[in-house]
């Protein structure tokens, strides 16, 4: 299959029918054998009705409902998953991407490129809730990743699906593909694309999912820092507790040798920070196992996204395409 489109929904009842005209409209002109995956993400209203009675009229329509709300980054990674096409293409499904632009992502990843990330530079959003937090979001993981995506927030992008594939998706991680990717060395375009304003029902993130925007980027900013070697970066954590250990345990044996006595705080101290650092130099040679063994392996992504025609790209070059 050449093509899949990817929408998680969640209350959009009054949107998932528009939602689905518009992806058709925009997409049948092009010839392509494609597939529309709605992922309901435990939505209470009709979303899921009206979802499934557009399925029983199109073979093409392929419907996941959860049975409770995770989240925006979990319904999209089971779309991910199930879908099919060899070009995947992500999307909201509150109407305020525009499908039309989906033949645009196709265009440039055609071009050679792994991922397309769309840029929304006309947002139709508050000001203070969305696109003040979005603006400071977007600047630090650029300084942290080193990578200067200007939109990472908008869902509106294509991958070539034998690279996305590989990428574990969770908490709010689907921001950062096209950063992690870039490192691993695929070719990443930014795009402007349309953004229009929410037409029904009310949005349903905002200032709560800063936090674990926060802790994704610690997360993210650790991999990119110390991905090859895990034990060197847990090792440079112990070493400062190594040393005050040592000091404490040599000043003890002096008091012991000099005075025949010992500070007894001091030596229960060295002793927490000689296990503190012992503990850290074993989660690192654990976390050593786990990188080596474990699912995500940014040497394996950037393999994939050899191309001899478009050689890979480099870690923080995005390109600005139109």
């Amino acid at each position: 299959m050449d093509l899949s489109i990817i929408a998680p929904l969640y209350n959009e009842e009054d949107s998932v029918v528009p939602l689905y005209e518009a992806i058709v409209a925009a997409v049948q002109p092009l010839g392509l054998d494609y597939e529309v995956v709605f992922v309901d993400d435990g939505s209470r209203d009709g979303t899921v009705a009206k979802a499934r009675q557009l399925a029983e009229d199109d073979a093409r329509l392929k419907l996941i409902v959860f049975r409770k709300n995770y989240g925006q980054t979990p319904a999209m990674a089971a779309g991910i998953d199930y879908a099919s096409g060899d070009i995947l293409v992500t999307m909201d499904g509150d109407l305020q991407n525009d499908p039309a632009d989906i033949p645009l992502l196709i265009k440039h990843i055609r071009a050679g490129f792994d991922i397309v990330v769309g840029w929304r530079h006309k947002r139709q959003d508050k000001l203070i809730s969305r696109k003040i937090p979005s603006r400071i979001a977007n600047w630090l993981i650029g300084k942290v990743t080193g990578v200067p995506i200007r939109d990472n927030g908008c869902s509106l992008k294509a991958y070539r699906a034998k690279v996305i594939k590989e990428v574990p998706l969770y908490s709010e991680m689907h921001r950062f593909i096209p950063a992690m990717a870039s490192i691993a060395g695929a070719r990443v375009a930014q795009v402007r694309v349309r953004h229009h304003a929410r037409q029904f029902g009310v949005s349903k993130y905002g200032l709560s999912r800063v936090y674990k925007v926060l802790l994704d980027l610690l997360s993210i900013k650790t991999l990119i820092s110390f991905a090859n070697r895990p034990v060197l970066w847990f090792g440079m954590l112990a070493l400062p507790a190594a040393l005050v250990s040592a000091g404490l345990i040599a000043y003890n044996l002096y008091l012991l040798a000099t005075m025949g006595t010992m500070a007894v705080p001091l030596a229960g101290v060295a002793i927490l920070l000689g296990a503190l650092a012992t503990f850290l130099v074993m989660g690192g040679v654990l976390a050593e196992l786990v990188y080596q063994t474990g699912d995500l392996d940014l040497g394996r992504i950037a393999m994939l996204t050899m191309n001899p025609e478009h050689p890979p790209g480099h870690a923080g070059l995005v390109q600005d395409v139109e």
